[in-house]
C-alpha cells in the first residue's frame, strides 16, 4: 500500500488513536518513537507530543532534522522554548480552544467544595441520610472570588464567577488595559481579601509553590482554594496541613505535582475534591485540539503560516 504523501511524523509520546487518525486523514503518517533505535533520530521534520510530557533541550537535540513540535495542550512550561528557537523548531500548541471548558471546570470544582456536591453524593449512597441531615454547605453568591492570573482562562472564570453573583478581584504580574475587575498588585493582599482563590496562572519557576503555608493562612478558615493551573503552583504538603488543621475550609484541584500518581497525602486530605487533570477533557474540546494540530501540521508541510508559540 502506498504511503501518504504528507509528512512522516514521529510521536515522542504515544499518540492517542483519535489524534493519530485525524493527522493521518490529512495525508500524514505517524510513527511511534518506541519503534526507533536508541540515540539520535534523524529524518523527521515533525514531532508530536503533549504539553504534559513537554520537550527538553535534550529532546530537541535527539532529533536534528526537526522543525516543528506539535504539542497537544496549551501549556508551555514543560517545553524548552529557548532550545526550540535556537534550533529553529516551531512549537504548535493548542491555546484558546480549551479556555471555556477549563473555566467551566473551575466553577464545577468550586461548587464541589463549597456546596459539597461530592460529599452529598457519598452521603446519599452510603445510607447516612437515613440517620440525619448533612451539615450545611457554603453560599457562593455575595462572596469574593480572587483570581491569580487573568489570561484568557482567568477572564473566562471571572465572567462565570460574576454571573453566579460573586465579586471578582484579581492579581498578576501587571495590570491589563480594558479589564473592569479590580486589580490587586500584591498577591498576598488579594488572598486576604477573597473568600475563594482560583489559580489560573502559568506553571514554571516563577510560580513554583507560590501558594504556600503563609498564603493559605491568609486565605483563612472560611476560604476555598481552586487550582486549575499546575500542581507546581501549590505547596502540596502545606495544603494538606492546612486542610487537616482547618486553616482553610476546602480545596479543589485538577492538577498535582506528580501526575498521574499524586502524593497519597493529598488523596487523604479532608475537604479536598480531586480530578485527573480533566478540565479540558470534553468531546468538543478534544475534537477542537485535534483539528488544530492536524490543520497546523498540514499548513507547516505546505509552507503556509501556522501558529508558533516560540514567536509569542
Amino acid at each position: 500500500m502506498p504511503q501518504p504523501a504528507g509528512e512522516t511524523i514521529l510521536a515522542i509520546v504515544p499518540a492517542a488513536a483519535d489524534l493519530k487518525a485525524a493527522i493521518e486523514a490529512q495525508g500524514h503518517r505517524v510513527i511511534d518513537l518506541s519503534t526507533q533505535p536508541e540515540g539520535p533520530v534523524p529524518g523527521f521534520r515533525v514531532l508530536l507530543g503533549t504539553a504534559m510530557a513537554g520537550a527538553s533541550a535534550e529532546t530537541f537535540a535527539r532529533f536534528p532534522d526537526a522543525r516543528l513540535l506539535a504539542s497537544m495542550g496549551t501549556g508551555l512550561d514543560r517545553i524548552d522554548l529557548d532550545a526550540a528557537r535556537a534550533r529553529g523548531i516551531a512549537v504548535l500548541n493548542t491555546p484558546d480552544v480549551l479556555t471555556e471548558d477549563t473555566a467551566d471546570f473551575a466553577i464545577a470544582l468550586l461548587y464541589g467544595i463549597a456546596r459539597r456536591v461530592v460529599e452529598a453524593d457519598a452521603f446519599v449512597r452510603s445510607g447516612a441520610w437515613a440517620k440525619g441531615r448533612l451539615s450545611p454547605s457554603t453560599r457562593l453568591i455575595g462572596k469574593t472570588c480572587g483570581i491569580f492570573g487573568l489570561g484568557k482562562i482567568g477572564q473566562a472564570v471571572a465572567r462565570r464567577a460574576q454571573g453566579i453573583g460573586m465579586t471578582v478581584i484579581w492579581s498578576g504580574p501587571r495590570p491589563k488595559p480594558g479589564i473592569a475587575w479590580p486589580y490587586v498588585a500584591d498577591l498576598a493582599t488579594m488572598v486576604e481579601q477573597c473568600d475563594v482563590l482560583v489559580l489560573t496562572c502559568p506553571g514554571g519557576a516563577e510560580t513554583d509553590r507560590i501558594i504556600d503555608a503563609a498564603m493559605l493562612q491568609r486565605l483563612g478558615p472560611k476560604g476555598f482554594l481552586v487550582n486549575i493551573s499546575r500542581g507546581t503552583v501549590v505547596d502540596e504538603p502545606a495544603l494538606v496541613a492546612a486542610l487537616k488543621a482547618g486553616t482553610i475550609r476546602g480545596a479543589g484541584t485538577d492538577v498535582f505535582r506528580s501526575e498521574p500518581v499524586p502524593d497519597p497525602a493529598m488523596l487523604e486530605a479532608p475537604n479536598l475534591v480531586v480530578a485527573p487533570h480533566y478540565a479540558t477533557v470534553t468531546h468538543e474540546t478534544r475534537a477542537d485540539m485535534i483539528a488544530m494540530l492536524a490543520d497546523g501540521i498540514s499548513s507547516f508541510a505546505a509552507g503556509r503560516p501556522h501558529h508558533d508559540a516560540t514567536r509569542g
